[in-house]
């Protein structure tokens, strides 16, 4: 797999894209509402990226930026196989990735003006947000912007403009960044994701930060697996508030069959998958009861 995220035109997100699968949808884009490819870094870094735009029977425009809007190059190729050629040295980091074409800088107009400094209380405020979901380790970047500029909205008041809320989260994105830079090994949390794939092979449902809530997720779950699957086991978003916040990790469990005895069935799977990546429960093999997984080390690392 590569540390890319490929994200559609028509809303489909590969996270973690193998190159057979970029061959495919770079292959695949030209037709109504699939004909541009976005490819990012994991972790995202802001304005790095690689694009293609494409309709059938046109050529291939291939674009990449390095940071600033002077780092912003584009060209055209008449087929895909050299976009996918470029992509896949892009995202493999590859040193000469981009030889070979015939880039030309892309005039995009003056940089915006720098946003004006918020109010010191609301940028406290905003940024005690932006910080939970950095732990949490789920939300984009664009999310997190979103988040930020819609907090403290009430009426017609909106003190956070979008661009405000922007440089305040790229800021702070790139502070987790290099923090997490330092981090060895395998953390709790792709542990966790660990088990929750072995589950999923196993014909377990299971999803991490699904949905916001227990009532939404309950309604929610049964749509999100396979039709085969005997059971399932979720964290909804309130979930993961709280282990970013430093406590234990609540998930929810049960079968599709609706008997105490499949739920208290699905629930030992879930404990022992767990056990399987070195992460310790506290349930009580009641199927009434949520299983906790205690105590974690959440260090989630940020796709974006």
């Amino acid at each position: 797999m590569l540390a890319i995220t490929v994200m559609t035109e028509n809303g489909q997100r590969h996270v973690r894209a193998t190159a057979e699968r970029l061959g495919e949808l770079v292959h695949r884009i030209g037709g109504p509402q699939d004909k541009f490819l976005v490819v990012q870094r994991i972790p995202d870094l802001p304005d790095v990226f690689v694009q293609v735009w494409h309709e059938t029977g046109g050529d291939y425009t291939l674009e990449h930026r390095a940071g600033a809007p002077d780092r912003h190059f584009q060209v055209r190729v008449d087929a895909p196989e050299a976009v996918v050629a470029a992509m896949l040295g892009w995202a493999r980091h590859e040193d000469d990735w981009d030889a070979g074409l015939g880039w030309e800088p892309l005039d995009l107009g003056p940089a915006p003006a720098a946003a004006p400094e918020l109010d010191p209380d609301d940028r406290k405020q905003v940024e005690e947000l932006v910080q939970g979901l950095l732990v949490g380790g789920y939300v984009t970047r664009a999310g997190l912007a979103e988040a930020a500029e819609d907090y403290l909205v009430s009426g017609d008041d909106r003190p956070v403009s979008p661009e405000q809320a922007r440089q305040l989260v790229d800021r702070m994105w790139l502070e987790r960044v290099a923090e997490q830079a330092g981090w060895e090994g395998e953390t709790d949390p792709e542990r966790l994701t660990r088990a929750f794939e072995a589950l999923e092979t196993a014909g377990i449902t299971a999803r991490e930060n699904f949905a916001c809530c227990r009532n939404c997720g309950q309604s929610e779950i049964g749509d999100a697996g396979s039709p085969g699957a005997r059971g399932f086991v979720y964290f909804h978003t309130q979930c993961t508030d709280s282990v970013a916040a430093g406590y234990g990790l609540m998930l929810l469990y049960g079968g599709f069959d609706g008997s105490p005895e499949t739920t208290a069935a699905v629930g030992r799977e879930v404990v022992a998958a767990l056990a399987g990546v070195g992460l310790a429960t506290d349930w009580d093999g009641d199927p009434g009861r949520a299983i906790t997984v205690t105590p974690l080390d959440w260090r989630k690392r940020l796709v974006g």
